[in-house]
């Protein structure tokens, strides 16, 4: 029996150093989204732009880099607030970053330069 939890434990040990490392950090966005999507208030879109901040600011995990569609995000949130003057310099750092979204991120920015 003693044997048995021994091996479990250095299974257990050894199994989780295998876990794969994150490409990206997300730091606070996920519950600072969450909380402004179920309640829209101008103080949840505060706490919002400020996690967005926080991720541009200090990108994490494996790639070091910001997550792809973040800084579309950001790019809406600020457009929302009437800032698109802002809102399009975001959208166009999502397509300088992952230029696999100029088909769809160009079409926005297209048309908010109307």
């Amino acid at each position: 029996m003693k044997q048995l939890l021994i091996t479990t434990a250095i299974c257990a040990t050894l199994l989780s150093g295998c876990a794969p490392a994150t490409l990206y950090s997300w730091g606070r966005y996920q519950s600072a989204a969450y909380s402004y999507t179920k309640n829209n208030t101008d103080e949840n879109a505060t706490k919002l732009g400020e996690a967005y901040q926080s991720v541009i600011s200090h990108p994490g995990g494996k790639r070091n880099v910001v997550p792809p569609g973040l800084y579309a995000d950001y790019g809406y949130l600020l457009f929302r607030q009437g800032k698109t003057k802002e809102a399009l310099d975001y959208l166009k750092m999502e397509i300088g970053l992952y230029p696999e979204s100029t088909v769809f991120i160009g079409r926005i920015i297209k048309q908010l330069e109307k």
